[in-house]
């Protein structure tokens, strides 16, 4: 029997920087609870981001944010890992001279100091993210649990020199063309799914999953029951052992109803 089901957003439920989700599927995860089953969405997204977009039931479900460097449920923080101070200080320096953006994210706050108005109400307004803007991310006082570099297209291409410096210092994954992400080594989404499972005496073989880029491969490897959405990375594809429909044409929640 299926007890955990756990999802990606950007991509998977949503078209990347979307907020609305089919509202049908809020519904269905009030009737997974009532037969058992519990309900987390893992994202790259910062927890009050996650809460916006599941804002009917955010009370009811589980969040991996900030790429598993975050675990929680609406008003309680289970589990943070960490960056060191310096190795983020060296980063941020590191995406500044590539001419990218950079934000950093705390348990509770996120920040930035790029100018860039468009970005900054991007994050707030489209991703709903609770954000600062400060005069210089190295001034900022606040524990770091990721680090991102944003450029608007060509992220993979662009960030080659800093992921190969940082490659043993911080578990780094691509997001989408927009974003990379750093977090803590041994942090990913599959190692938050599996400290969830763990928490709740949930299998791999109870669980399903959904996923459609490279920060969800981990969480794949995590459950018996893995899908790659239809507009998934083939890398992603090949990793999952199932395939559902498209994020636009609902896939996830599809499959979930199938569940009933």
């Amino acid at each position: 029997m299926i007890k955990l089901v756990v999802s990606d957003i950007d991509g998977t439920l949503l078209e990347d920087g979307g907020n609305q989700i089919n509202p049908e599927l809020f519904e269905v995860i009030l009737k997974l609870r009532k037969k058992g089953m519990q309900f987390a969405a893992a994202s790259g997204r910062q927890c009050a981001s996650i809460e916006a977009v599941f804002e009917p039931v955010k009370e009811k479900i589980f969040y991996l944010a900030e790429n598993g460097a975050y675990v929680g449920c609406y008003g309680r923080t289970l589990f943070t890992n960490r960056i060191e101070r310096s190795l983020v200080h060296d980063m941020v320096r590191d995406i500044r001279a590539d001419g990218m953006i950079a934000m950093l994210s705390g348990p509770e706050m996120a920040y930035m100091d790029d100018p860039n108005p468009d970005v900054y109400k991007w994050m707030t307004e489209g991703y709903k993210f609770r954000m600062k803007k400060v005069d210089d991310l190295l001034a900022v006082d606040d524990d770091f649990i990721k680090i991102s570099a944003y450029k608007k297209a060509g992220i993979e291409s662009a960030t080659m020199g800093i992921r190969e410096k940082y490659k043993d210092l911080l578990k780094l994954t691509i997001s989408g063309d927009m974003w990379l992400d750093g977090m803590a080594i041994g942090v990913n989404k599959g190692q938050a799914v599996k400290l969830l499972q763990e928490s709740l005496g949930i299998s791999p073989k109870e669980t399903i999953v959904f996923g459609d880029q490279f920060n969800d491969m981990e969480m794949l490897g995590q459950a018996y029951y893995s899908f790659a959405i239809g507009n998934a990375r083939p890398e992603v594809k090949k990793a999952a052992r199932f395939e559902a429909d498209t994020n636009v044409n609902d896939g996830v929640l599809k499959i979930l109803k199938l569940l009933l």
